[in-house]
């Protein structure tokens, strides 16, 4: 093989590149068919078969929010169960993740559970200690494709149902202090390197709502930042369903937005853009003359 790859290479350049085109679809055929197709097809006939599913989800927070799209649709026609496991070791690293070396530590898991127990389309919700499972949500780690095309939409792939994502997934009441702010979260992770946030300035009532040391950051560009500390992650949903508008890039605050369907902007990431702003008065960008321009947009809505 080595030898038929290095005379394709020296004799026949487009040979070779066919060659390896070829190759690396038998490898990732030759993946699928060694037990991620199995897993796919039993989750398609659990569907179809059972009225009753569970679901298990063990990842990122934003993400285990991504994926109620597709529980909601499947709750149309079955009762659905959802169990988040704590503690699970990360193999990547990440600067300051609050997890420390885990994707979710307690903390996070007893701040998100009140916020997944108010949506009425779940069933039952509980942390994860070897119950039995039907789908488990973390498969999409497993799959062999792009995750650009959408962290809503690997949800779809793995479950084969599709929901109408112009439609909320999450449900809550406006938070009865914190109202008509510009609602602000802004990971320290995928930072849009063509814009900055100084000229946030010249406008009120901007509040920011991520981790503490995330503020600081931020705030070092708009000195009239402020900062609340949510005391879970359903109170954080509540002040963005009373928000003004919502402003962030790729994170768990972002997924809420999308999910409660308020006036949001993206600050949008090339590298790894997995979500779509979908509905109305939901905008996204990559450069300052948009940002500021969108930004002004739904100030003034």
């Amino acid at each position: 093989m080595f030898l038929k790859k290095l005379l394709y290479k020296i004799t026949n350049p487009e040979k070779y590149h066919d060659y390896k085109v070829n190759l690396v679809t038998e490898r990732k055929v030759k993946w699928y068919k060694s037990g991620i197709e199995d897993k796919i097809v039993d989750i398609q006939k659990k569907i179809e078969n059972k009225k009753e599913l569970t679901f298990l989800h063990s990842g990122h927070i934003g993400d285990i929010v991504d994926s109620l799209a597709a529980i909601k649709e499947i709750s149309k026609t079955h009762k659905c169960k959802f169990y988040i496991e704590a503690n699970k070791i990360m193999n990547v690293k990440y600067n300051k993740h609050p997890g420390g070396k885990v994707i979710l530590n307690d903390k996070m898991v007893s701040m998100l559970l009140p916020l997944l127990k108010k949506q009425k389309y779940i069933e039952h919700v509980e942390i994860y200690k070897d119950q039995k499972i039907d789908v488990n949500l973390n498969l999409f780690k497993e799959l062999a494709m792009n995750l650009g095309l959408g962290s809503l939409r690997w949800y779809f792939q793995i479950t084969g149902i599709h929901a109408n994502l112009s439609e909320p997934t999450l449900s809550v009441e406006t938070h009865k202090e914190i109202k008509n702010k510009v609602v602000i979260f802004r990971s320290a992770r995928r930072n849009n390197f063509y814009i900055n946030y100084k000229f946030l300035r010249k406008y009120n009532d901007l509040l920011f709502i991520g981790l503490k040391y995330e503020y600081e950051l931020l705030k070092r560009e708009v000195p009239n930042l402020e900062f609340y500390d949510c005391n879970d992650f359903l109170e954080m949903a509540e002040i963005i369903k009373a928000s003004k508008f919502f402003l962030g890039n790729l994170s768990l605050g972002y997924s809420i937005a999308e999910g409660l369907k308020v006036p949001r902007l993206l600050e949008g990431f090339s590298e790894f853009p997995s979500m779509y702003p979908t509905g109305e008065n939901a905008f996204e960008f990559f450069f300052q003359g948009h940002f500021e321009k969108w930004f002004d947009h739904l100030y003034h809505l």
